[in-house]
Formats: structure tokens, sequence, C-alpha cells
């Protein structure tokens, strides 16, 4: 593409909300639209097969973003992982389809983002899928995304779901999709294609539209600034193929970085918190504190059990979930603890678990996390990663929510149902100290959210519609911009928000 190109949408980043965002808005044969991604093209096998991604873990596809050293978590530093790579982290993620709760986008409502209601932004998942259990008042199944319902039936458990039922939790088949899924229990939902591969963002909404003369995709295009005109975002500038250049627009540029990505990349343009850029020689375009703040993560937890039932290696990583208030009066809250299940060691995680396929595995997740941390600049150098620090663990109902996960796990082993499969605890293990296991064990589970919020106080990004309060033609979509994460896996809300992003462009 020539230097100095000029389109009518500027979109950076490809992943979960920006492909989204990039078929939309080049729907309209009139709009000049340019999709720029920092990773190369995804013709990968591993990254577009179903057990093959955990691989590339690590490798030239992943950004290996490292947080700072967590005292709540003993010390560690902990790495997360990244897609960098046409489609972002849709390459990488473990392919669940989970929504979170209606209560997470009412909270969101409350909480300044206007028009985000869980009424305002069902229609917008409904547009995005494909589900296998057919349409109703809750699904959709005219969209691009597919999703399956328990793709490899070898991890469906019904030990583990009638071990749920006999404690109270409604299942064993519920769509926690649907109108809640607060103390439900059922067969997990995936992005894959009914021909058995990866329905990333690429696949489900790029690929399908790449034919569209007014549609331009770049790849290893590292953007490194918004450009302006005083208030009014007019392009981009990004390194390609070692040499600079530029882009423009005529209507407005689109971040979609991610929750890391695109507050670095506000910072670098002179957007976010007026010290912190003047520490880093960076004149400051605007004055937004919250950029970068509010930082929040979903905690893993590994729970481990013997198992007196051989179950064949399994392709997906778990196959059921479940969803739990671990505290009472929490009767109008998002649930705080999701709970997945595998009855084996599926064959993605086998290289990276020291474990025989005769066990099953318990992953709790801290759900409603309330620790806060932040994203800041480590330079005003582009190729720098950011300063990541979550504050994992920072409050202690984090570190509690999770010793209830373990009890939990404790109570499903000893029911009658799963009285088949229990072969004891391995671990933790009965006498473990819980405050200090989890400590030492917990990990993200990848669903970084919140550093470019919707809101209105003092702290917030972006208005409802996601534009950039003060400035003119640069909006935000993806993962950052969660007033508070969902109860659940990132990867479909941030399709939502990409869709929701572009209907706000359109205004429709």
């Amino acid at each position: 593409m020539k230097t100095n190109a000029k389109f009518d949408y500027i979109i950076v980043g490809s992943g979960a909300s920006g492909a989204v965002v990039a078929n939309r808005l080049s729907q309209n044969p009139d709009n000049r639209v340019l999709l720029l991604e920092s990773g190369p093209p995804n013709e990968h096998e591993d990254l577009n097969s179903v057990t093959g991604f955990t691989r590339q873990w690590g490798g030239s596809f992943d950004w290996k973003i490292a947080t700072t050293e967590q005292p709540g978590l003993g010390g560690r530093s902990i790495v997360i992982n990244q897609g960098n790579v046409l489609g972002g982290s849709t390459m990488l993620h473990a392919l669940m389809y989970v929504r979170g709760s209606h209560h997470d986008y009412d909270l969101w409502n409350a909480l300044g983002a206007d028009g985000w209601s869980y009424t305002d932004v069902l229609p917008h998942f409904k547009a995005i899928e494909n589900f296998d259990g057919g349409a109703n008042q809750y699904r959709g199944v005219d969209g691009e995304l597919n999703v399956i319902t328990g793709y490899d039936p070898n991890s469906i458990s019904e030990p583990f779901l009638n071990a749920a039922v006999e404690l109270g939790f409604e299942g064993p088949y519920g769509d926690y999709n649907a109108a809640s899924n607060e103390n439900m229990v059922g067969p997990l939902q995936f992005s894959i294609t009914k021909e058995g591969r990866r329905a990333s963002s690429i696949q489900a909404f790029l690929r399908p539209v790449l034919h569209r003369t007014n549609l331009s995709v770049e790849t290893g295009a590292l953007v490194t600034k918004v450009l302006f005109e005083g208030k009014r975002a007019i392009g981009v500038a990004y390194v390609q193929d070692g040499q600079e250049r530029q882009a423009f627009v005529e209507r407005e540029v689109v971040i979609s970085g991610g929750t890391f990505l695109s507050p670095k990349l506000l910072m670098l343009s002179g957007i976010g918190p007026a010290d912190h850029l003047r520490a880093h020689s960076i004149p400051v375009v605007a004055d937004l504190p919250g950029v970068g703040a509010n930082l929040q993560d979903h905690l893993q937890l590994p729970i481990i059990y013997n198992s007196k039932i051989q179950v064949p290696t399994t392709q997906t990583l778990c196959g059921n979930i479940l969803f739990k208030q671990t505290r009472p009066g929490m009767a109008a809250a998002s649930p705080d603890l999701q709970l997945i299940f595998s009855p084996t060691v599926p064959s993605p995680l086998a290289p990276f678990l020291p474990f025989p396929p005769t066990v099953c595995i318990f992953i709790a997740i801290l759900a409603r996390p309330f620790s806060r941390g932040e994203v800041r600049l480590r330079s005003a150098n582009p190729l720098d990663l950011p300063v990541v620090n979550p504050n994992y663990l920072g409050v202690d109902t984090d570190l509690q929510t999770l010793v209830s996960a373990v009890k939990l796990v404790r109570e499903l082993a000893a029911t009658k149902a799963f009285a088949e499969v229990n072969g004891g605890e391995v671990v933790p293990g009965e006498a473990a100290d819980l405050e200090g296991f989890i400590r030492a064990q917990a990990s993200t589970i990848w669903h970084p959210a919140g550093t470019c919020k919707i809101g209105r106080d003092a702290l917030a990004v972006v208005d409802p519609q996601l534009r950039v309060h003060g400035i003119e033609g640069l909006r935000v979509a993806d993962a950052s911009v969660m007033p508070t994460v969902t109860a659940g896996n990132t990867n479909v809300p941030c399709t939502m928000i990409g869709d929701r992003a572009a209907a706000f462009i359109l205004g429709q």
C-alpha cells in the first residue's frame, strides 16, 4: 500500500472486535476501510486447528506480555499470552463460547455505559452467532460465528453434571448463554466450525469478505501513533517492512488493540495521564487519567483428582462449566466463580501438565475480581511492551473466592453422583494450606479488561458510543472498554463490542 493513502475508516487490530468492525463497515462499498495488524498472516496449521494452538503459546505469534512481580502471587511474574497475528487472540484462545451474565451488562449500564444493558446488547449477541441449538429469544442462527455445544462427546462428564445438580445447581444441560447463568451447570459451548476448525475472528468475519475491493488488510503493520489536527484524529503512523508509513482518514480511527496495547497506543499518541506522558516527553493531546487504569483479569486455579474412570484423551480443554455466586446476598450480582471440568488431561494441555491421563481436572476461575491494576508505558519507544501490573489478589475477597472454589470442588467430589469418578484429591491435597496454595499456583486465564473503560466518571476513557472523551474521530472497541470484566470468557463479549461499535459508527 502506498504511503499517505486515505480511507474513510482505519481499524487498528484484527482480533475479536476489530475484524467485526472491518466486516461491518466494509459492507457499504462506498466506505474505504483499512485494517492494520501488527502480526503476520495466520497461515500456521496449529493456529487454525482445535488442538494445536497451545503449541504457539510463547512463540512468534504471541506478544508474551509479562506482568510485574505480583505480591499477591508470592512475588511471581505471570506471562499473559496475547495474539500477535492476524486474528489476534482469537487464534490463541481456548475456543470457549461464554457471553457472561446478564447482570454484567446491567452493571455497565448502571456505571454510566448508557445503552449497554443486557436488553441493549442481546440483539448484537444474537447477530454474531450461528448456534447449533437453534434460534430462540436469546440465541441466533444467522450470524457468522459458529457455536457448537459439547464439541468432543468424551469431554462431557455426566458424573460432574449430576454432582452439581445433586448440590442444587440448575442443570444438568443448561444453556448458560441464554437468560441467565447463575448457579447453573451444563456442557460447554465452543467457537468451532462445522468442519471442526477454529472459528476465529478471521475465519468468521474477515476471510469471507476479503474479496471486497473497498477493504484493505495490511499485516506486519505496527501502529506507533494516532495522528491529530488539534483534537481530531486524522490518521495513523505505522511501521511496516522496516519503513515508516502513514495512512489518513476522512471519518474515524478505531483502536482495537486489546486491553494492553490500546491504552499503550493512546498514551504514545498523547492521550492519557498527563504526568505520565510528560515523564516520557510525550506531548499531551488529552489528559485522561483513566487510560491504562482499572485493569482487571480473571485468575485460574487447577484442582486435580485421581479418576477411577479411564476417559479417552479429549480435544478441547474442558467440556463442562458451572457458575456460582459464592457469598450470600448476591441475588442481583453476576456469579463470582466459574468452574470448568475435564474428565481427563486434554491433548492441548498434556505438554503443560505433569499428570497422567488417569486424572480429572477442575479449573476454578475468579470471575468477578475486585482487585484493580494498571498499564503504563515502559518508554516512548513503540517497540517496547507496556508495563503491566494486574495487582492479582490485591483484595482479600478475591483470595477468599478461590478458597470457596476449592471447598466447592471437595463438595462435588463427595457427592453420590461423582463417587464413580473420585479416586482421591491430588492437588492441592487435603492437608494443604489453601491460601498458600492459591498464592503459589493461581495464574491468568487470559481475560484482561477495563483499561479504557466506558463511563462518565473521572477515570472513564470513552463515552457510551466508544468515542474517546475530548477527541473527535477516534473510538476504542475491544475488552479495554469494559467498565468491569464480564463473569466469563471475554472473546464473545469482545465480538459483540465490535458489532456494537460498527452500529454506532453507521448510525444504526
